[in-house]
């Protein structure tokens, strides 16, 4: 995309699809700032569950990067459960934390994304992490969840519509199970071989595999598909 190395912000880089998508990106000689809760080699910390946090990683990340970044990640997220019958100040606490992480603090970036690209005349690249989720729904106890990666592709198909004449480009990727830690408790969590049987491929996806789709669209792919969003759910869901 770039004849120099490109620069990358990565969210939620240190383990997981995360740790995956900033070690796809290093093999191909890309130039990355991860992001955690806390600061770290190569990483800068911020919490996204408090409103203006995105503002400030952007801004910090931008200074470790030399002033410019290429390609953003929006991979941070979190799958927390509450349930219908929960009390409401539980149930709102938990819709507004997820929407905070998942989707306000992706959106919060992209626009700092968007904004720097057109400010410096420049191509950039936008990829998020969604989920299966956003299009087939989750577990009762995972409405917040289904609808907030419903909303970051919403909001990347808007971007890619919004700005491809100006070559600043939009993907999306919707991961079913991805094999993380927290994948594993919950398979365990929701009886294990029953849920794989939903599966057609027979197992849950690697995160190696997320992230080598994550590392095409940031890099390699052609600019004629913006707006597309890529599936990685071993046929559990097909659109």
């Amino acid at each position: 995309m770039t004849t120099h190395a490109p620069h990358v912000l990565v969210t939620g880089s240190t383990r997981g699809i995360g740790a995956a998508i900033v070690q796809a990106l290093h093999a191909r000689g890309a130039r990355i700032v991860g992001h955690g809760r806390a600061d770290g080699p190569g990483g800068v910390g911020a919490d996204l569950s408090v409103p203006g946090e995105a503002d400030a990683l952007w801004v910090r990340a931008l200074e470790r990067l030399d002033g410019r970044i290429d390609v953003l990640v929006n991979n941070a997220g979190v799958f927390e459960a509450v349930a219908v019958d929960a009390p409401d100040e539980a149930w709102r606490d938990g819709w507004d934390r997820t929407m905070q992480i998942n989707l306000q603090a992706a959106a919060d970036l992209s626009r700092r994304a968007v904004l720097h690209w057109r400010g410096r005349g420049a191509p950039g690249r936008l990829v998020n992490v969604a989920s299966r989720a956003a299009y087939r729904g989750d577990s009762p106890a995972h409405w917040h969840y289904a609808a907030s990666k419903a909303g970051m592709v919403g909001m990347t198909k808007s971007i890619a519509r919004g700005y491809a004449a100006e070559q600043i480009l939009a993907f999306a990727i919707c991961p079913g199970f991805v094999m993380t830690g927290m994948a594993e408790d919950y398979l365990a969590s929701r009886g294990g071989e029953r849920l794989l049987a939903d599966i057609p491929l027979g197992r849950v996806a690697e995160p190696a595999e997320v992230a080598a789709a994550a590392a095409f669209l940031a890099l390699d792919a052609p600019a004629s598909m913006t707006g597309a969003v890529l599936d990685i759910n071993g046929a559990s869901y097909v659109r």
